[in-house]
């Protein structure tokens, strides 16, 4: 039974984060994972090292953490063996638990992953041609209770902390095998600490668009970002990074100032009474307030434009007529934008269908049209609920039994293979 209370939130508040950076441990030591190389170094200190020593054994751990990816201090091999165990003692390299781990068949993968205190959340990678994408999500649970979004459905739990936002992307990283001589071979080469990009790599992009509102969790989650861009650490481009939100309109600008990544704006309706309906946070912050603060977004351009996500909801949003308020909208506010449409992915109990390929194709032409890239986005993973708008916890579908049943079955059936 998980040991953190449910945060009794509605979804028209502006929820408390969690003041925290560090998630803590039974055992007493620290978690490494999610702090930049400053507060590794005031650690240090404050376990006993001399403050140029904590400098130098900082920006050491730092880059053995996130350049390389390391798991165990003994694995540091620039670091004296006297002080490994030092270290081993007092901090951990931590990765969030994972408790289930599913592949669709387009590939799409998503792991089922259990905070520290027993919080369970998502992530989803999702592979393309010519990209991989990493789908990350902020919080355990949403407050926003969007009326299509199957994860809307579930109550806030807490926001996750640096840590647990940067942990989903090393662990991913794990998975596929991509950091630096992942096989821990030649470390003594010479090699260019700052300068590694993800170039030639499956994980090449990183979205914010899973389970919560990235910008209810704003610090952490730039906390997190940060290192992710960090060119000592996990070295990936602003320009490769998106962040999605709902329309928390006082923190995009900051967002915008302070991350500097790409914006997405889940948009969904062009009248004030759908999206009130569909996005319940329009009742505080509507269309032409979200659309101004889109306007005035640092660093958006031609270049570098605002995705504005539109799920498609049979004869809800989906009409011409709809198509051609958004064309309206989005030239009145002369946003350099392009419309991501998202064929609704239906869920048990969802109270909308999903609009017919049809419909679906006169809208986007409606809006190519009208001199806006309108793009249908493919579903992928929907065969594992993974498709966008479907991630929920799969522990409330499955019980650990049933679980631990079918990890044994897939166990089973791989051995019965290499026989």
């Amino acid at each position: 039974m998980a040991d953190t209370n449910l945060m009794s939130i509605p979804g028209q508040v502006d929820p408390v984060p969690v003041a925290r950076d560090i998630t803590p441990r039974a055992d007493g030591r620290v978690d490494l994972i999610g702090l930049p190389k400053d507060r590794i170094r005031e650690l240090f200190e404050e376990a006993g090292l001399e403050p140029k020593q904590a400098k130098l054994r900082a920006k050491q751990v730092f880059h053995w953490l996130y350049h390389r990816g390391v798991i165990d201090f003994e694995a540091m091999t620039d670091i004296a063996k006297t002080m490994r165990p030092w270290l081993t003692e007092r901090f951990v390299i931590g990765r969030p638990e994972v408790v289930e781990a599913q592949h669709s068949t387009d590939g799409t993968r998503k792991w089922l992953l259990k905070t520290a205190d027993g919080h369970e959340f998502e992530m989803v990678f999702i592979p393309d041609a010519d990209r991989g994408t990493l789908c990350v999500s902020s919080q355990v649970g949403c407050t926003l209770n969007c009326r299509f979004c199957h994860t809307g459905t579930m109550k806030l739990v807490r926001n996750l902390t640096p840590g647990e936002i940067v942990g989903q992307v090393m662990l991913a990283r794990d998975a596929l095998g991509e950091w630096p001589k992942g096989s821990m071979a030649g470390l003594d080469d010479a090699e260019d600490e700052g300068h590694y990009t993800s170039d030639g790599r499956l994980l090449t992009n990183i979205v914010m668009m899973g389970m919560g509102e990235p910008l209810y969790n704003f610090d952490n989650v730039k906390g997190a970002l940060k290192l992710v861009m960090d060119g000592d650490g996990l070295a990936l481009s602003k320009r490769r990074i998106t962040l999605s939100t709902s329309g928390v309109v006082p923190m995009m600008d900051r967002c915008g100032e302070e991350i500097g990544v790409n914006l997405a704006v889940s948009l969904h309706a062009v009248t004030k009474e759908i999206r009130d309906e569909i996005v319940p946070l329009n009742k505080k912050y509507g269309i032409e307030e979200l659309l101004e603060a889109c306007a005035a977004y640092p660093g958006a351009s031609n270049a570098r434009r605002i995705t504005f996500e539109y799920v498609m909801l049979k004869d809800k949003n989906d009409s011409d007529e709809h198509a051609r308020e958004l064309v309206r909208l989005l030239k009145q506010y002369k946003l350099p934008a392009k419309v991501n449409l998202i064929p609704f992915n239906p869920w048990p109990g969802a109270a909308y269908d999903t609009s017919t390929p049809e419909r679906v194709k006169r809208f986007s032409d409606i809006v190519f049209e009208g001199g806006i890239s309108a793009p249908v986005r493919t579903p992928r993973g929907r065969d594992i609920d993974a498709a966008c708008g479907q991630l929920k916890t799969a522990a409330e579908k499955k019980s650990r039994a049933q679980r631990d049943r079918e990890a044994a079955k897939a166990a089973e059936a791989a051995e019965a293979a290499s026989v």
